[in-house]
């Protein structure tokens, strides 16, 4: 199946893949009457006189909004708000079918930081949550930073962390099946934007033992006067050999390497050049940096990319819905590290049966896996302090 040229067609057809369903009938007088005007003048004074009712009276409870500025959509990048709206409402089904959350597209007309922060804070009485979306960095950074130092719901910038949580869950499988140790192994992450920013400081919070981190200008460096700020503090965390020169000589020696960069941007030279039982994780969409069969036969050990055509997919759907249903559910402040190793850990032990190279996380339809992952991420808030219920 071409599957953008049938993609196009469903579109057309649905006219939209989400919509507003009514949780109460309103066929009779009296249901209206409660429902509505006068009885709902009540529900809306108890409120008023503590605004915390409106998780009990009112759906914010399990209400999310996906908000995007348009300018990261997918691997399409800057086509504007109203163009990634059929990403956002992909999203929002997404997260009604696997976490039961309810979920709103919120395109957004500005790429300026301080009046997305603003929109978004004053809307922010309608919703229990709030999902960032394909916003590009640097500014993606400002703007969940600023939200979450001003919110008392939580933040999540699912690029970011979201692909994160993810790909550590990818990780914890695979090592065990190449035998390695977290704590022991060199991770080469080739892209440097949110996605790779975040995986990269996640990754060594999550107890990796260094990760070495590139741009398309090469291997990022402490010290080097020509990095931007936001490549400056990354390059302050990783690389302690101090490396200099290209992607393949950052390659060379590492047991892993993540791409959330370009496509054809690896070879199998590359791949070679790698230590043993080496782990590829290209994930460049709709093109990874190498491909699964170049991967495989220059001697990678486990190979996951971003396509649901292959085996592996590492997908940050199997992260969010579990993420923030865990969240909603104990009305959590924030969400924190430890909510998302929680979700790492739960992702990775929700694989059925056996370990393979072919199998290292939970198909992304698995319900199942959503579920322990809302469970696990609930615990944590628990444990952690910043849960309400």
């Amino acid at each position: 199946m071409d599957y953008r040229k049938q993609s196009l067609i469903e579109h057309a057809a649905w006219r939209g893949k989400i919509e507003v369903v009514p949780r109460v009938e309103v066929d009779t007088r009296e249901k209206l009457s409660l429902a509505y005007t006068p009885g709902v003048a009540e529900p809306c004074l108890a409120i008023q006189r503590d605004p915390e009712k409106s998780f009990e009276l009112t759906r914010r409870w399990n209400t999310v909004p996906v908000i995007t500025d348009g300018t990261a959509v997918l691997g399409l990048g800057d086509i504007g708000p109203e163009a990634g709206m059929p990403v956002m409402e992909g999203k929002c089904a997404l997260f009604k079918a696997f976490g039961g959350v309810d979920a709103f597209p919120l395109c957004i007309r500005s790429k300026d930081p301080d009046e997305i922060v603003k929109t978004i804070e004053l809307l922010a009485g309608s919703f229990g949550g709030v999902n960032l979306e394909d916003i590009a960095a640097p500014r993606c950074f400002e703007i969940e930073q600023r939200l979450k130092a001003d919110l008392d719901i939580p933040v999540f910038h699912d690029d970011q962390h979201g692909t994160a949580v993810v790909m550590a869950a990818a990780l914890v499988n695979a090592l065990k099946l190449v035998g390695k140790k977290r704590e022991n192994v060199r991770v080469v992450i080739n892209g440097a934007g949110a996605a790779g920013t975040a995986i990269t400081k996640y990754l060594l919070r999550f107890g990796v033992g260094e990760v070495t981190a590139c741009d398309k200008s090469g291997i990022l460096c402490e010290g080097d006067e020509t990095l931007s700020p936001a490549h400056r503090e990354l390059a302050a965390l990783t690389n302690r050999a101090h490396l200099k020169g290209a992607l393949a000589d950052a390659m060379r020696g590492a047991d892993v390497f993540i791409g959330v960069s370009v496509a054809h941007c690896v070879t199998g030279e590359m791949v070679r050049s790698m230590a043993r039982s080496p782990i590829v994780f290209s994930c460049a969409n709709p093109v990874p940096e190498i491909s699964r069969e170049a991967a495989l036969a220059s001697r990678a050990a486990i190979v996951g990319t971003g396509s649901s055509e292959n085996p592996n997919q590492i997908n940050n759907v199997l992260v969010f819905p579990g993420l923030f249903r865990g969240a909603l559910d104990v009305r959590a402040r924030t969400i924190n590290d430890e909510m998302m190793f929680a979700a790492s850990e739960a992702i990775a032990s929700s694989v059925r049966g056996e370990l393979s190279p072919d199998y290292i996380l939970p198909y992304a339809y698995d319900l199942s896996a959503h579920e322990a992952v809302a469970k696990a991420v609930a615990a944590a808030a628990r444990a952690s302090g910043v849960a309400r219920k």
